[in-house]
């Protein structure tokens, strides 16, 4: 009988370093039927919905998976493209993008995968492929720079089920924030002044990001706060002053009370004020989804208009911009940088012959 391991295996190989980039999830198709499939993922989650289960599960299932689907559907129509959904695409961009970035770097040992927290690519496949890769540390980076135990803390938990399942659990970093990061900040001041120096300044500059129940502050989710500091760094990046933008937040769902001020209304109280020309920016949303593409440049837009608005630019997420890339790869290489500096390749040189040279594989 053979100890000889396979090759893959034999100590002394330099093993990849994994970075799995994470972003909430899509349907797969914009119709009733995957939308449901989708929300019923998503709304089950416990991270997400902190309401008992038992109650949760009558509306959940007799409720709202019975009248949203549809309606959800058809605005998803509205922003599909040929390709498929903006949030895959996009995330998939970022994912080849920074991959290539990597490659003509001088850290070329990363593999770079991409998952959803609901739907397709899942976070378990892509954990699949990592150890079928032989990768045995991994970089987890939620494409969520404000924390929230609703969107970070559900990959968190997603990733700690996986390993759950396995006896080797890999070297595992996770960045469960990147609100104040300067590389993603300079990456936003550069693409609102990218587009101002294409399509002109408005009066307002406006940051929206999604909302939460208040109740999630009160319980001590910190979202509410990295997102106002995110506000006021690009803010202050752009020499802006504090009445020249506002922060507010966006996708209530339900009837309790939300953080505020609400997107909509504080629109509407600047047209009221005398504002006519304003520009939107959702520095939370890596990537244009729904949220972006149709509740702001759509629905706010309309609503503008019919307050009074004459101007309403929205500016886009920062995709797989080189911006973007630049930001996440900074990001990224800071955090592997201790896993770099011990892999010197005469540490695995000096590895590989000790390997060699002992009895058990002779």
């Amino acid at each position: 009988m053979s100890n000889k391991i396979e090759e893959s295996y034999i100590h002394g190989n330099i093993r990849p370093l994994g970075i799995l980039l994470v972003n909430l999830g899509t349907p797969e198709k914009p119709t009733a039927k995957y939308v449901r499939k989708y929300l019923k993922e998503f709304l089950s989650d416990k991270r997400v919905i902190e309401i008992p289960r038992i109650i949760w599960w009558f509306i959940l299932n007799l409720i709202i998976l019975n009248v949203r689907p549809k309606r959800s559907a058809k605005l998803y129509q509205k922003i599909w493209m040929t390709e498929g959904s903006p949030l895959y695409i996009y995330t998939e961009k970022i994912k080849n993008k920074l991959q290539e970035k990597f490659n003509q770097s001088p850290i070329d040992n990363v593999i770079v995968e991409m998952a959803m927290t609901y739907g397709k690519p899942s976070i378990s496949s892509a954990l699949k492929k990592f150890n079928s890769r032989n990768i045995s540390k991994i970089l987890i980076l939620p494409l969520f720079p404000q924390y929230s135990a609703t969107t970070s803390g559900a990959v968190f938990d997603q990733v700690a089920y996986e390993f759950q399942k396995s006896r080797y659990i890999p070297d595992t970093k996770f960045v469960s924030s990147y609100h104040d990061n300067e590389s993603y900040i300079d990456a936003l001041k550069f693409s609102i002044e990218k587009y101002w120096e294409k399509n002109g300044k408005g009066e307002k500059l406006v940051f929206s990001f999604h909302g939460l129940p208040l109740k999630n502050l009160h319980n001590g989710d910190p979202y509410h706060c990295y997102c106002i500091k995110t506000g006021r760094l690009i803010a202050e990046s752009l020499n802006l002053h504090e009445d020249d933008y506002y922060i507010s937040f966006q996708s209530r769902f339900g009837f309790q009370e939300w953080l505020k001020p609400y997107t909509d209304d504080l629109i509407g109280k600047l047209v009221e004020s005398g504002t006519k020309r304003i520009d939107v920016c959702c520095p939370g949303f890596i990537c244009d989804c729904l949220e972006t593409l149709e509740e702001i440049n759509m629905q706010s837009r309309e609503k503008f208009f019919e307050a009074g608005g004459v101007e309403f630019n929205y500016i886009d997420a920062l995709n797989d911009s080189e911006e973007s890339i630049d930001a996440f790869y900074e990001i990224s290489k800071t955090e592997i940088n201790s896993w770099i500096n011990n892999f010197s390749e005469e540490n695995f040189l000096n590895t590989k012959k000790m390997f060699e040279n002992h009895q058990y594989n002779k």
